[in-house]
Order: C-alpha cells, then sequence, then structure tokens
C-alpha cells in the first residue's frame, strides 16, 4: 500500500479522539462559554484533564483568576450552537442568551453546568506551570454530572476547518483492564 506525506500542520485531525466540549467559566459577575476541542485525560483518580486555552480568549483571563470552570459534553443535537459559540467572542456577547442554553448552578465552582449538555465536569485548575508558556491548564474534575435520560449519546469530535465526525455506535471487546 502507498503511503503519501501529510501536512505537519493537520496532525491534530488525525489525533483529536476526544468529543468537543464547553467551557463554562465565571469572573466578575459573568459567566461565559467558549468552544474547545484540544483536551486530552491526564489521570483516572483524581480524574485530571489538561487542555489548551488560547490566551486569546475572553475564557483564559477568567480561568486563570479564578482558577475554576466546567467542562460541558454537547451532544450532536447541540452541533449548531457549539460551532456558533466558537465563533464568537464572550466579550461581546452573552453566549447563554445568544444560543438560549441554560445555565444551572454547580456545587463546588461558581461557573454554571449547562443544562442541555449529557454531562457536566465541574473542574479546579490543579496546576498552572505550562500556562505561560503553552497555554495548557491541568484541571482536576471535582464534581461530574450527567443526563441519565440521554442513553448513547452521540458526542461532535472536531477535525478541524469546520469538519467534525459524529460519536455513535459502540462494540466491547474483551479486556484484562479493570
Amino acid at each position: 500500500m502507498a503511503k503519501r506525506t501529510f501536512p505537519l500542520s493537520n496532525v491534530y485531525r488525525l489525533l483529536e479522539p476526544g468529543p468537543v466540549v464547553l467551557v463554562t467559566t465565571a469572573h466578575k459577575g459573568r459567566a461565559n462559554i467558549m468552544t474547545q476541542s484540544w483536551h486530552t485525560m491526564m489521570e483516572f483518580v483524581p480524574p485530571l484533564v489538561g487542555c489548551v486555552i488560547s490566551g486569546r480568549n475572553y475564557s483564559f483571563d477568567a480561568l486563570v483568576a479564578t482558577k475554576q470552570c466546567v467542562i460541558s459534553i454537547p451532544t450532536v443535537e447541540l452541533a449548531k450552537q457549539v460551532v456558533g459559540i466558537g465563533n464568537c467572542s464572550g466579550k461581546k456577547v452573552d453566549k447563554f442568551k445568544k444560543f438560549k442554553l441554560t445555565p444551572l448552578p454547580a456545587s463546588e465552582v461558581a461557573p454554571p453546568l449547562i443544562a442541555e449538555c449529557y454531562a457536566n465536569l465541574e473542574c479546579r485548575v490543579a496546576d498552572s506551570r505550562l500556562v505561560n508558556k503553552y497555554n495548557f491548564f491541568v484541571l482536576e474534575v471535582v464534581k461530574a454530572w450527567i443526563d441519565p435520560a440521554m442513553k448513547n449519546p452521540r458526542t461532535l469530535h472536531h477535525q478541524g476547518n469546520g469538519v467534525f465526525m459524529v460519536g455513535g455506535e459502540t462494540i466491547k471487546l474483551p479486556s484484562k483492564m479493570k
């Protein structure tokens, strides 16, 4: 089978496994939502999530200042809102109102959960040593919520340039891992 070179600027499209998420922050009495796809699980217990948030994003300053956020996992039914949220700035727009999403109070952090999302993960910054160099935050999930009414949620997976894959079929194979 013949192989061809692949542009280095597109490598992330091959590796991005996780779902697109919505990250909420709250600072100076104002909640915001941003769309994010650059995150990775780092540890299981306690659950640690690494994520990159650009210093140009309105949410970056809020996360640096408060050290709290919520990672909300939307399903394909929210695809248009997810893209819309990613294409505007919270500096100028109340994204909860504009995209008709419902904020719910979190129990451990100030930023709100998003009612319409399948899952919500309340997070605190556990390590910020890589923020200045790489905009990389290590978040500890301190409370997790799911909507038990959503059976087999189909999540969005960003592949770059407005292209998304939708998670769907699941298979179970034998595993000795517990």
